[in-house]
């Protein structure tokens, strides 16, 4: 498994294993295969409803709490200071963890000031509560924004990303400052699976479109993904990425999707 190294120190996995939608015996059970799988990056969010669920599969893994990287989110609804520190420490008891490797803003926000949020989250990663702190769904200028206000480094921004919806722009601005972009939503709503396109990249290497989709994205610098999956098949070809790699001629032809 490859690793981004994040500002201010921690190693996050260029794969892991996303989790929304995911609820209840169904959610625990998927995070269970994906860690015997050899997922080591697990991501979830409050809003999800699953964080209790996502612990309980942590809790019986058998995985050394060191060699996992796992990554929340707080809702916009608990920004304020106070709030956001009530959110991340109600997280880790759901999560039956004394931290998180990464915690990030859910969603931008006008209500709230940019300051007053990362100050917070700033504060539990002093004491410890996170390894690193970062934003999701934030354009360019919000991140800009953001990196003002933070005493702490901005480590990651997680959005929406893949083969039909680039994020050039936005791989520019983090780039030269070393903020990893993590994908969601790698595969689109599912459509990239049966693109013509990927299948014939695919059938190159012996794979299939969605591993053709998942390389792509892995393959970029500074980039992770977090795909979905609930069933054994799909969540252990997702990891089945690690063993090619795709030619010049391979990602013109994706960037022309």
């Amino acid at each position: 498994m490859k690793h981004l190294d994040l500002p201010g120190g921690g190693r996050m996995p260029v794969l892991g294993f996303g989790t929304w939608q995911l609820r209840g015996p169904d959610c625990a059970r998927a995070v269970t295969l994906a860690i015997a799988a050899g997922y080591r990056h697990i991501d979830t969010a409050e809003m999800y409803g699953n964080e209790a669920e996502v612990g309980d599969a942590i809790a019986a893994a058998g995985v050394g709490r060191a060699d996992l990287f796992v990554t929340t989110k707080i809702w916009p609804d608990h920004f304020h200071a106070k709030e956001a520190r009530r959110a991340a420490e109600a997280s880790l008891g759901k999560l039956k963890l004394d931290h998180v490797d990464l915690l990030l803003m859910h969603w931008p926000s006008d209500s709230v000031p940019l300051a007053e949020t990362l100050g917070e989250m700033s504060r539990l990663l002093e004491e410890g509560k996170t390894r690193a702190i970062g934003v999701s769904n934030f354009d360019a200028d919000r991140l800009a924004q953001a990196i003002q206000a933070s005493p702490a480094p901005i480590a990651c921004n997680q959005v929406k990303f893949h083969v039909g919806a680039p994020q050039d722009a936005l791989l520019a601005f983090c780039r030269p400052k070393g903020i990893a972009v993590t994908a969601y939503s790698p595969l689109g709503k599912g459509g990239l699976g049966k693109d013509p396109t990927l299948e014939a990249i695919g059938k190159k290497y012996g794979k299939s479109a969605v591993q053709v989709a998942l390389r792509w994205l892995i393959e970029q610098d500074g980039v992770s993904a977090v795909p979905k999956a609930s069933s054994e098949r799909n969540l252990r070809a997702n990891l089945d990425i690690f063993d090619f790699s795709l030619d010049a001629d391979d990602r013109a032809r994706i960037g022309r999707l």
